[in-house]
């Protein structure tokens, strides 16, 4: 059985992100930008902690009526943001899988 993974990587200008992956290699969430690399391994664990406290995803609709959800560290402060879904229960179903991958994810640099 394939393993949920945190990817750490250094983008082209230096800064910092990372993605949650699900087993089968799927995007579940990208970070934000970080300018050091210690505050993306941070930012894992914050996602870590408050992915168990279902009141801290937010769903949303774009503009353009595709659904996502955000993550939110207790101070309001964006962790991660999903892909974009077509339908409002795929992207619950997105979330559904943040929950159940987060735990197990090793992190990848």
């Amino acid at each position: 059985m394939s393993t949920s993974k945190f990817k750490l990587r250094e983008s082209s200008d230096g800064q910092f992100y990372f993605t949650l992956n699900a087993g089968n290699g799927q995007v579940l969430a990208t970070s934000e930008r970080y300018t050091v690399r210690a505050n993306a391994r941070n930012g894992i664990e914050a996602v870590r902690d408050n992915a168990v406290t279902e009141p801290r995803f937010n769903r949303l609709v774009s503009q353009d009526g595709q659904y996502y959800f955000v993550l939110k560290a207790s101070n309001g402060q964006v962790l991660v943001t999903s892909e974009t879904y077509t339908t409002a229960a795929a992207r619950d179903g997105g979330i559904e899988a943040v929950k159940r991958e987060v735990g197990g994810a090793v992190v990848e640099e």
